[in-house]
């Protein structure tokens, strides 16, 4: 089969398209076909490295997979898949890891997943719009509802508005009856933020965005009257993790689910008790949430936001854009 394969870690140079043997489904498993495959904001931090995760070399990126069932393992045939059946992949298997991080990807022909990781994909939902929902739709999905309880009449704040999470976030604060602010680093990204919902866009590239969130929603203060937002979702860390404590209201609440720009930023507690803070942190998805999103996608509720669509000879081209933050939303790899 033909497949993308990073052969060690560093740049872009250790990226080819090559060949490798197709693989054959362990017991349990279903053989599927991918006909897209979805980049994610690791796949350029896997090929550096990153430090105490252990990705195992040649590896195939990409985390989201949708395709068409193709083969079986024992005893798997003849249970609820039939070959030809629209599948996407819950790509995190407990024992195996996260594939396109510690274990092999979809951006390839064929991949080995255990039947009871394959949820159906309904018929008017595109391969390729199915491909951008598992890990920053699924992400964003346990994040805003489960975890962060976003409520109608809140607001909420999210920053790295214009990725796969941040995209996800914007439309699910909408659709939680949220008022939907997204802060972004240009002024085309802040007009395709407004362009999916979000009601009021920071252009961090005008200026520290905290202090603009300050001038246009008021100050927290501990007591009295208190300005800032109901809810920040940071999953970027690094300075702006303590910088957003100037913009979230008393009693407010701090979202995460990664730290894209650092995880050990310097940290100021007296803001966690002063102002009575909670900081919730998210991990993942359940197959529930991928189901939901399906369905969402499939009734018109939610509609991904899809950057790019290339063929998988063209993966070093969306990669080049997704590793200098150039993708808004999803980039999508047809195979």
């Amino acid at each position: 089969m033909k497949a993308v394969v990073y052969t060690a870690h560093g740049g872009p140079e250790n990226i080819s398209i090559t060949t490798l043997d197709d693989p054959t489904p362990a017991p349990g498993d279903v053989l599927v076909r991918v006909r897209a495959v979805a980049l994610n904001g690791f796949d350029p931090m896997i090929l550096k490295g990153i430090p105490g995760l252990k990705t195992p070399m040649p590896h195939i990126p990409g985390g989201d997979i949708a395709g068409e069932v193709a083969g079986f393992g024992a005893g798997v045939e003849g249970g609820r898949w039939k070959r030809g059946d629209r599948v996407l992949v819950n790509p995190y298997v407990i024992g195996r890891g996260m594939m396109g991080e510690t274990a092999r990807g979809g951006a390839c022909e064929l991949v080995s997943v255990p039947a009871t990781h394959l949820v159906p994909i309904p018929d008017n939902v595109s391969f390729t719009d199915a491909a951008a929902l598992p890990v920053a739709y699924g992400t964003a999905m346990r994040m805003m509802i489960t975890r962060g309880r976003v409520a109608r009449g809140e607001s909420v704040l999210v920053l790295g508005a214009s990725g796969g999470v941040g995209t996800c976030c914007i439309q699910l604060a909408k659709l939680r009856g949220c008022r939907a602010i997204g802060v972004t680093s240009s002024a085309e990204k802040a007009a395709r933020l407004l362009a999916i919902g979000a009601d009021e866009v920071i252009n961090a590239g005008e200026g520290d965005w905290a202090k603009q969130a300050v001038e246009r929603f008021g100050k927290p203060r501990v007591h009295g009257e208190s300005g800032g937002v109901d809810v920040i979702v940071n999953y970027v860390g690094g300075e702006d993790w303590t910088k957003a404590y100037r913009a979230l209201k008393r009693g407010g609440r701090m979202l995460t689910c990664g730290a894209t720009n650092g995880y050990a930023p310097p940290e100021d507690i007296r803001y966690l008790w002063s102002f009575e803070y909670e900081l919730i942190g998210s991990n993942g998805w359940s197959q529930e949430d991928l189901g939901t999103l399906l369905a969402m996608a499939s009734d018109g509720r939610m509609k991904p936001v899809i950057d790019s669509i290339r063929p998988l000879d063209d993966f070093l081209t969306s990669y080049a854009a997704l590793a200098d933050r150039k993708v808004f939303g999803k980039a999508v790899l047809t195979v």
